[in-house]
């Protein structure tokens, strides 16, 4: 494992950074045990950097669990996030974070964010209702370490929101995808002059740079002789820069784990050779001409008001032009229309409340009704009647 000084406090976090919002389920549960495995070998491995938030159900409580039963408390540093959109009056900042600390069996969090501070003016709202008093409180008393926020939003907005206050660190989507989008290089590279840490998260957007890649982008990659995996040239594009801290990875497999530790022991800054750093290029040349909406899958626009599973809506969408219609159709009708309460595209209402909390700023109800056009056809409304009359949904 290769570590990277934080330039505020000389702390040496690991450049594996372990992202919790995405642990394999049981049902609605986390699979607990599939979980510390998968913690108990990243940590064996030296990844010291735990990344988890208030929103994302079961995870705080899931690393809390493991910290106890490892006893590794004092190994990792703790990251999570107030939600901090929930504050409305003084005072509730301190009730969720107690419950916080509730839920991870601990007695401080080395690396507080507020959970999508996406521009200054969100910021001075909370400071009006006393938060920059109350974070120099828990500061002090040792109960916060470092103070930070998670970012989605335009590279102009970002800087702003890092010249409003005395951060210690930040959060940001960085890919190869996301070069010159959200806050992007000029962000990036912002921070890093100004000696703020850069904590990576989307690095693979969602596994999308994994999963969803069209065939002649993937062929990009396999006819390297480097015989690197598309994680693999992913997560290599990102420590490639010297100004990256961390990078988040939703890990959810031992063999994730494995595979991702040994690259994080030997990518530097400035490895990638100029015929490597070519590959990109021309992946990004065949994903953007296959890709119709650019979700990650995230989930902020949910849940939706009528019901619609708006990333499930896109994932077919786009698998229906990446993997052929057929793919694409199948999946939509499967996982919107075969279940007793329907998530389909077509209940969108348009009332706008998903927008508001995308990251990536998509028109959200444009691309929903782009489609329904593709894929509620006549064809599929007479199967979704089918099946509605068959099985009595």
């Amino acid at each position: 494992m290769q570590y990277r000084v934080n330039q505020k406090n000389g702390d040496r976090l690991s450049v594996l950074g372990f992202g919790c919002m995405r642990f394999t389920r049981k049902g609605t549960a986390i699979d607990q045990e599939k979980a510390e495995r998968e913690m108990a070998l990243a940590v064996e491995r030296g990844v010291n950097y735990f990344d988890t938030a208030y929103l994302y159900s079961g995870s705080e409580v899931c690393l809390g669990t493991f910290l106890k039963k490892y006893g590794c408390r004092d190994k990792i540093n703790i990251a999570t996030k107030l939600p901090q959109y929930y504050i409305k009056k003084p005072g509730d900042a301190e009730r969720y974070f107690q419950e916080e600390l509730e839920r991870l069996q601990t007695d401080r969090v080395d690396y507080y964010l507020m959970h999508m501070l996406n521009d200054p003016d969100s910021w001075q709202r909370l400071c009006g209702l006393g938060l920059k008093e109350w974070i120099a409180e828990k500061k002090a008393s040792g109960q916060i370490r470092n103070i930070g926020f998670s970012f989605h939003g335009g590279t102009v907005k970002f800087k702003a929101l890092l010249d409003a206050y005395d951060w210690d660190f930040c959060q940001i989507q960085f890919n190869y995808m996301d070069e010159h989008a959200q806050a992007g290089i000029e962000g990036l590279r912002y921070a890093h002059e100004k000696g703020i840490p850069v904590v990576i998260m989307e690095p693979l957007r969602g596994g999308r740079l994994v999963n969803q890649l069209p065939a002649a982008a993937k062929r990009e990659f396999s006819d390297r002789p480097e015989g690197w995996s598309p994680a693999e040239w992913g997560l290599r594009w990102i420590w490639n820069h010297e100004e990256v801290n961390v990078v988040l990875s939703g890990m959810n497999d031992t063999a994730q784990v494995e595979e991702n530790t040994r690259i994080a022991g030997e990518a530097e800054p400035g490895h990638l050779k100029e015929d490597q750093l070519a590959v990109y290029d021309r992946v990004l040349e065949k994903i953007n001409a296959a890709i119709k909406v650019g979700c990650t899958g995230c989930g902020y626009c949910q849940p939706c008001p009528k019901g619609v599973d708006i990333p499930g809506c896109f994932s077919a969408y786009n698998h229906s032009y990446t993997d052929g219609y057929a793919v694409g159709f199948k999946e939509y009708f499967m996982c919107t229309t075969l279940r007793g309460t329907r998530t389909n595209a077509s209940l969108c209402v348009k009332c706008g409340k998903c927008e508001q909390h995308c990251p990536q700023g998509l028109p959200i109800r444009k691309e929903l009704d782009n489609v329904k056009k593709r894929l509620e056809h006549p064809i599929y409304k007479i199967g979704a009647w089918g099946v509605r009359f068959v099985l009595k949904y």
